[in-house]
């Protein structure tokens, strides 16, 4: 099975401007997620942007670049395009603003896109406290066979009765697709739940296209603002990952 692991990373954010240059305790954010991915094991590892400025970083540090339109409306549609030039069985979405990746991650992708029922697959973890009512902490509930019911922005499962000790996960920015599912990604109408959400993997199931979940104890804080920026480098130096 051939895998490539495909960083989207673009400069336009609102929230945290040059977002994949910024750097995270003196490395940029773009290069930890591509040494994460390279630590994998995996041999195609790319960053695919639409940026000059990243292209030209990536080329300083070695790092492999592909350039891609700036059209693209989601790190999907990177990918898909990413998938017209070059050929594999599987693809891989390693969003650009996760600083906290590891190699793990990705090998927990790796082993569960190879069961055959398997056509696009991600992570969760267990939800920390402080995300369980985040917006910015994606939630996910899958079903007793690992296969998401829904992704919210919200706090899932409602606890409407208080009981409590109720088994929270979050999604993790990690995305894994055989290649006949992401063709058919560009395709598909965008959802309203997607819209509503701004979450991207909806798509695929308002679609009707199951998405597997594999669990890690792995957590990772993505960046979207100066706060995030601390967090994560208050985890980083925890961990010993300086």
């Amino acid at each position: 099975m051939k895998i490539v692991a495909v960083i989207p990373a673009r400069l336009g954010s609102t929230r945290l401007p040059r977002k994949p240059l910024r750097e995270i305790l003196g490395k940029p954010m773009i290069q930890r997620v591509y040494e994460a991915a390279h630590a994998s094991g995996l041999s195609d590892v790319l960053v695919a942007t639409d940026s000059d400025a990243i292209r030209d970083l990536g080329k300083r540090l070695g790092m492999r670049v592909e350039m891609t339109s700036a059209a693209c409306q989601s790190g999907t549609d990177r990918v898909w395009e990413i998938a017209q030039k070059i050929d594999a069985d599987v693809y891989m979405n390693v969003q650009g603003d996760e600083p906290l990746a590891r190699a793990e991650h990705v090998k927990a992708l790796v082993a569960l896109m190879q069961r055959p029922e398997v056509k696009v697959g991600t992570l969760k973890t267990p939800c920390p406290a402080p995300d369980i009512h985040n917006p910015n902490a994606v939630k996910v509930v899958t079903d007793y066979d690992g296969q998401a019911l829904y992704f919210s922005r919200a706090t899932i499962p409602h606890d409407r009765d208080f009981v409590g000790g109720i088994a929270y996960f979050k999604h993790l920015g990690f995305y894994a697709y055989q290649k006949e599912a992401l063709q058919k990604f560009p395709k598909l109408r965008p959802s309203d739940l997607e819209r509503i959400e701004r979450l991207e993997q909806l798509r695929f199931l308002e679609n009707g296209i199951s998405i597997h979940v594999a669990e890690t104890p792995f957590d990772t804080i993505g960046v979207d603002t100066e706060e995030d920026v601390k967090r994560v480098e208050d985890a980083l130096r925890r961990e010993g990952r300086t």
